[in-house]
């Protein structure tokens, strides 16, 4: 078991390579240092809780803090979101001028 002070908490991605059709899981880690006795016997009793390892627990919280990663759109319904019908301003625009002649190159 680990120090109070540390817990490692890992999170699986998947990679697709251009030879792997299946993908590999690449595990990224971190570790948490100078974690207050207080706060690591709350995980661990929030894990037991829910049925978890602290671990698994950790890995929960950190989703549901940071959210899921946003899917990705196009840049014009990223657009449409920012400046759409219901997001823009309705302006209004000058009336027009008679055209000009255009120069002449006599």
């Amino acid at each position: 078991m680990l120090p109070a002070d540390r817990l490692i908490a890992s999170q699986s991605l998947r990679n697709f390579g251009p030879d792997d059709e299946q993908g590999s899981i690449i595990m990224a880690s971190i570790t948490i240092r100078n974690l207050d006795d207080d706060v690591k016997t709350r995980l661990r009793m929030r894990a037991a809780g829910n049925g978890r390892s602290m671990e698994e627990e950790a890995r929960v919280i950190l989703r549901q803090a940071v959210g899921r990663k946003p899917g990705s759109q196009d840049l014009a319904s990223i657009i449409r979101t920012h400046f759409g019908p219901s997001n823009g301003v309705d302006l209004e625009l000058p009336p027009r001028k008679p055209v000009r002649e255009p120069p002449r190159f006599d």
